[in-house]
């Protein structure tokens, strides 16, 4: 295999990274393993000077390159070198990851709010726990992740390894079925009704 290793001494590691560089965007796995060696400490300490915790850092780090596999073929070694490039990406890795720490509005406090009260909190949420646990796995989790989690369908394809077109027909076929299933129990929002489902 050539470029087994990439240097580290000036112009031969910058000719390195680059040919390693273009053998991860030919889809090579070992070159991608290389630019993790390369690269996964120089990322986590960036990355925590923006989490500021270092086991979060070293979550996002590796976040960070599992987006990477997907985004690599778009880096163009003309406009910015690598490693500028790939702390952009992990810019906007933690930054989404500190974003989603946020206490953000779910389903169950939408519904409790329809209902009414501490009573009705408890109630709405237990009916759409169940209702949630009518769905198939794959849609429950993508169901989860986009509404509770606050994750971007982009963001669900990195996670689950999944396509972004997979993602959407799994959480439109998951939403559909879990307004189904919540108008079959007299809770659907109040948007839905017998003759809607989004």
């Amino acid at each position: 295999m050539e470029n087994a290793e990439m240097p580290h001494t000036g112009t031969s590691e910058a000719r390195a990274i680059a040919l390693t560089v273009r053998r991860a965007q030919a889809g090579d796995r070992d070159a991608f393993g290389l630019l993790y060696e390369r690269y996964a400490g120089t990322v986590c300490t960036y990355v925590h000077t923006i989490v500021h915790d270092r086991h979060e850092a070293e979550d996002v780090t590796q976040h960070v390159f599992a987006k990477l596999m997907h985004v690599i073929d778009k880096y163009e070694e003309r406009e910015v070198p690598f490693l500028a490039w790939i702390r952009s990406v992990a810019r906007n890795v933690a930054v989404d990851h500190i974003r989603r720490q946020r206490p953000i509005p779910t389903e169950d406090a939408l519904m409790a709010e329809r209902l009414g009260g501490h009573d009705g909190a408890e109630a709405g949420a237990t009916t759409l726990l169940d209702a949630l646990s009518k769905l198939p796995r794959d849609q429950r989790e993508v169901v989860i992740l986009r509404h509770v989690a606050g994750l971007s369908p982009t963001e669900i394809a990195v996670r689950t390894a999944r396509s972004e077109g997979a993602i959407h027909g799994l959480h439109h076929r998951g939403r559909r079925a879990l307004t189904a299933e919540l108008i079959s129990r007299g809770a659907a929002p109040a948007t839905a009704g017998p003759q809607r489902i989004p």
